[in-house]
């Protein structure tokens, strides 16, 4: 904490004070700003607003909010700009290898123009899938006072009396291929699923993430899942605005928030509400970041303790919005408190512990998002952590939204997301088929895309709940059905998933964690040393430098300096 007479500027007034820092006052009035204005601290705004796409494109106005927050608590914001890809509309193409580089340049720039300009304080606004994680790392890196707010849900759309997400159109894609679903009903679901501003409805990574960072107490409570055309959101902005400043009078940084404890309570809210499946690679990056100690096999661990409450879209009913009309994730968290499921004592970034911040909660009566304590949705959450032959550093299985435990059966395999797409397209996968696709991962994709084209599709074609999928790359947080994501080591890495072969018997044995390849040992030596890695896909730019730096999807996909 700050002693007696603390400089709130005292990293900007390296930049803004004395004589001979004159041409930067200079530069700075340029644009406007005072001797008054530059003599308070200065509060960086890290704005992720992309004119593509939804998620974040309301966050110019958010920003405006934030800065004024900001200026009445006495402070001088300086709003900047990252870059953001929507995994939404790069899906099942190229450009979805940008998807998981983007949250290292997230972090990286983020990090570079708060160090470039001193900021004494910080406020992340984020809305899509790589943008929540992203500016978290960077905060972490940074270690000044800071937050984030997330730029809310949108609203589900509606269409023949049901709510609709994103999730429906790419299923109707799958249901048209195989011609249970003609021309104008995928027109009509797309026009309908999308209704306006906001990240995807249901409790696919963005909502994930956004949860989950109210319980990791990097958010405060509550602001986050205000659904993003809800009039309340601005005031939820200045207030952030005004909340960073007081972090700043009390020097109250994210080292003080990111404990271990902090951590699991962020894992358990994954858990409790049947969460994305990339959460596991977010928080294993950002731990890394925060240097606290985190393993793949931890969120298997707080899963396994952790009841599932929330009933959320994919595998439930129920949409982001209809959580905060419920009482939010204070009420999810509430419960899980009351059940000795959380570590209440930990800080959050209203300085106040995790159970004060609960103690408000409010249920909506009648609701039915949330279930009791005593009667949840399922005993553990929905996150597991297979490991076995096939994948000797884990791999990750949402089992959320299904009641297989158990699959036997051939392997389909393909080299590429592609490849295996228009497999689904041509009705080529039968029921029983275990669909691999590899050299998808952190390096040999590069990036690491997600599935959920292959996935949405199998589910589309009437194959969700006869197939299975396991891939090094990652799934959407839309994904449902038995999927086994971010297969450890990749096969570009030499992973035992490159040695699969069509027609190999593979089982998943969920009870006992277990991932594995029938081949006999001798059969699969001899593979291996036939086995050769595959030329780079990219020899320059950033996607290659990528490939050349990233680590395993088991340590988060984290790039490391060689």
């Amino acid at each position: 904490m700050s002693a007696p007479g603390h400089p709130l500027n005292q990293h900007s007034r390296v930049i803004t004070q004395g004589p001979h820092r004159a041409p930067a006052r200079a530069m700075l009035k340029a644009i406007g700003l005072t001797d008054e204005d530059l003599a308070r601290p200065i509060v960086g705004i890290a704005n992720t607003w992309i004119e593509i796409g939804p998620c974040n494109h309301h966050l110019r106005e958010l920003a405006e909010r934030v800065k004024a927050g900001v200026r009445a608590a006495g402070g001088t914001p300086l709003e900047f700009n990252t870059v953001s890809i929507s995994d939404g509309i790069t899906m099942g193409t190229e450009g979805m290898k940008a998807s998981l580089v983007s949250r290292e340049v997230i972090a990286d720039s983020i990090e570079l123009v708060a160090r470039g300009n001193a900021f004494d304080a910080l406020v992340c606004l984020s809305g899509c899938d790589k943008t929540n994680p992203g500016v978290a790392m960077a905060l972490a890196r940074l270690d000044i006072p800071g937050l984030i707010l997330y730029g809310g849900s949108t609203a589900p759309g509606r269409c023949g009396g049901k709510d609709l997400t994103v999730q429906d159109v790419f299923e109707a894609v799958g249901a048209h291929s195989s011609g249970r679903l003609d021309d104008a009903g995928l027109k009509e679901i797309e026009d309908a699923a999308c209704p306006g501003d906001g990240a995807c409805g249901g409790q696919f990574t963005a909502n994930t993430m956004s949860a989950s960072l109210e319980l990791l107490g990097l958010s405060p409570m509550g602001l986050n899942g205000i659904p993003a055309e809800d009039p309340a959101k601005g005031e939820a902005a200045e207030t952030c605005g005004r909340l960073v400043m007081d972090l700043l009078r009390r020097d109250l940084r994210p080292s003080a928030i990111l404990t271990r404890e902090a951590f699991e309570n962020a894992i358990a809210s994954v858990a409790a509400t049947g969460g994305s499946t990339n959460a596991v690679l977010h928080y294993l990056a950002l731990a890394r970041e925060a240097g606290v100690p985190l393993a793949i096999e931890d969120f298997d661990a707080v899963s396994a303790r952790t009841p599932l409450l929330a009933d959320l879209k994919p595998g439930g009913r129920f949409t982001a919005p209809d959580l905060h009309a419920a009482g939010g994730i204070r009420l999810v968290s509430r419960r899980l408190l009351e059940g000795g499921k959380l570590h209440g004592g930990a800080l959050t970034v209203t300085g106040r512990t995790l159970a004060e911040e609960l103690a408000g909660a409010e249920e909506t009566p009648g609701q039915q998002v949330v279930r009791p304590f005593a009667n949840p949705l399922k005993p553990t959450g929905g996150l597991v952590i297979l490991k076995g032959s096939l994948a000797p550093e884990g791999c990750v299985i949402k089992v959320a939204g299904h009641e297989r435990l158990h699959h036997t059966g051939p392997a389909r395999v393909f080299d590429s997301e592609d490849e295996a797409f228009a497999a689904v397209q041509k009705n080529l996968i039968l029921p029983g088929d275990v669909v691999v696709i590899r050299y998808e991962g952190p390096r040999g994709g590069p990036g690491m895309r997600e599935m959920l084209g292959v996935t949405a599709a199998l589910v589309g074609a009437g194959l969700g709940e006869t197939v299975a999928l396991l891939t090094d790359g990652r799934f959407s947080g839309a994904t449902r059905g038995l999927m086994a994501g971010h297969v450890a080591p990749e096969a570009a890495a030499g992973g035992p998933i490159g040695l699969v072969r069509e027609g190999d018997t593979i089982v998943f044995d969920i009870p006992s964690r277990r991932l594995d390849l029938q081949v006999g040992g001798a059969e699969l030596e001899g593979r291996r040393a036939a086995w050769r890695a595959p030329e780079p896909r990219y020899r320059r730019g950033v996607f290659a430098k990528y490939a050349a730096t990233v680590a395993s999807a088991s340590e988060g996909a984290i790039t490391i300096t060689p």
